[in-house]
């Protein structure tokens, strides 16, 4: 089934690739989707006027959550941060237990969804917007993330479903559902379990999908010649080597999934960090004004569109877009692991925002800074922003970063495969066809994002996955007291285990 689940990909991929090539298709596209997307974006992104600045509602609703998990489960971003660390190494592991994958596997997992070009394009537009201020705001949101995060994992196992066949399914569509119906709100909760899946399916196809083939794509470009390459030309060879690669992975489920992000993850991590710190000391003299920059400008309105709470918003913004605490994403791929505890995986996943924002998000902001590229006023923003800021220092940096770029959008793709496939079958049932149907679609969408200017069919995908973050904090906030019985619980026989030790 599965080798000829992978002769069947390749053969749709070769047969749709010159299709996408037309030129026109792009606007044709663009022009239909326009006022749909204009309607939904309105709605989703809503804003009201604060002092100087619009304030998006979302924005405050993502924010308000992360706040209300900091404060309910007492710091747990920082009380549990060093038993998430022991789960991780695999200290209080068990074997025997259900599930498919191990803490670090489902780690790794969710940050190859969260780690991707958010990190290194979605920091240059902060900063290019917001000044180096809007780095502290997004530290800050990926601090309070933490213990959002810890929330809505700890719901993704407790109310997860484990299959006849071994395998797993979980996240807001069964602890919506499931959790709610326990508190007596049913019908409630079947509601916004169906509005979360659809709206899943939709982020999957175009922000895990298409963005991520899209923005890799223009930074390859950049890096080899820009308009005129081969690569600029022939996008959609790009497509189709990225959608053959992603099938030979998500074919495989979770467990083969898991098992690449595990080796992947790890490696472009370090790569990344490594380069970055290498820049950053390149530019010695410059970390002291670069700190002093970040903190003077978080409170700062001057030279800051929206002044003080523009940058507090855009910080946040981006951070949120990053690590997608409270989008309800990541209880998918924390709901697969291997634990007889709910609480465990959520104390895991609260390294995540952890990892995605306050170390790798700060470390982009502070070689962006140190460069000083932001201010050359070139126009240059995004992605080949911090490209430009990689080859001051080393001229073969931009072609490293490029790589780095491929591999997070990569992850980040077959993270977000499998994310949409978990809210086809929650809504379609449990089927290996449909499995299979949806991986294949998610494939030649892949070759759509490289060969298509989709700007519109983008914006519909961002406003898919901030619209997750409505009906998942919903249950966040009906259900919190259940993950404060489950946690107090565990940690009162965490503690009667240690003191027998």
């Amino acid at each position: 089934m599965k080798i000829l689940s992978i002769k069947t990909l390749f053969a749709l991929i070769m047969i749709f690739s010159p299709i996408t090539s037309h030129a026109g298709v792009d606007q044709n596209i663009n022009d239909f989707l326009a006022p749909i997307s204009k309607i939904i974006s309105s709605i989703v992104f809503y804003s009201l006027p604060l002092g100087s600045a619009n304030v998006e509602l979302i924005v405050i609703w993502l924010i308000a959550g992360g706040i209300f998990s900091t404060i309910y489960f007492r710091f747990i971003n920082f009380t549990g941060f060093k038993h998430a660390v022991e789960l991780v190494s695999g200290k209080f592991s068990s074997k025997d237990s259900e599930g498919e994958v191990s803490h670090f596997r489902a780690l790794a997992t969710a940050l190859s969804g969260t780690v991707g070009l958010g990190n290194i394009g979605g920091v240059a537009v902060a900063i290019s917007l917001g000044g180096p201020g809007a780095t502290f705001w997004m530290i800050l949101s990926g601090l309070i993330g933490m213990s959002l995060k810890f929330c809505e994992c700890t719901l993704g196992v407790k109310y997860r479903n484990i299959n006849p066949d071994g395998s797993v399914s979980g996240g807001p569509m069964y602890y919506l559902s499931r959790g709610l119906h326990e508190k007596g709100l049913g019908s409630l909760g079947t509601i916004l379990a169906y509005m979360f899946a659809v709206f899943c399916i939709f982020a999957s196809l175009g922000g895990g999908n298409m963005f991520q083939v899209n923005q890799s794509l223009d930074l390859l470009i950049y890096v080899t010649g820009g308009s005129g390459s081969f690569l600029d030309l022939h996008s959609w060879v790009y497509g189709a080597v990225i959608a053959f690669l992603v099938g030979l992975v998500i074919i495989g489920g979770i467990k083969r999934i898991g098992s690449v992000t595990s080796k992947l993850v790890p490696s472009m991590a370090i790569i990344y960090l490594v380069s970055s710190l290498i820049i950053i000391f390149s530019n010695f003299n410059q970390i002291p004004s670069a700190f002093s920059s970040i903190i003077v400008g978080a409170f700062s309105p001057e030279g800051v569109t929206g002044g003080f709470m523009g940058v507090l918003i855009l910080g946040f913004r981006r951070a949120v877009f990053s690590n997608e605490a409270g989008i309800g994403s990541a209880p998918i791929a924390h709901s697969a692991v291997k634990t007889s505890n709910p609480t465990t995986e959520g104390l895991v996943s609260l390294l995540e925002p952890f990892v995605d924002t306050v170390v790798i998000c700060t470390l982009t902001a502070l070689v962006i800074i140190t460069t000083g590229v932001y201010t050359s006023g070139q126009g240059i923003e995004g992605a080949r922003l911090t490209s430009q800021a990689f080859g001051s220092v080393m001229p073969s940096f931009p072609y490293l970063l490029a790589l780095v770029a491929t591999l997070f959008a990569f992850s980040t793709m077959i993270s977000w495969s499998y994310y949409g496939v978990k809210a086809v079958t929650f809504i379609f049932g449990e089927s290996r066809n449909i499995e299979v149907i949806y991986k294949v679609i998610f494939c030649l969408f892949a070759i759509i994002g490289s060969s298509l200017d989709l700007l519109k069919v983008i914006e519909l995908s961002d406003a898919a996955l901030f619209l997750m973050a409505i009906p998942n904090l919903i249950g966040v906030y009906i259900l919190a007291s259940v993950v404060k019985k489950e946690s107090s619980n565990y940690f009162l026989k965490l503690n009667e285990y240690k003191a027998s030790k």
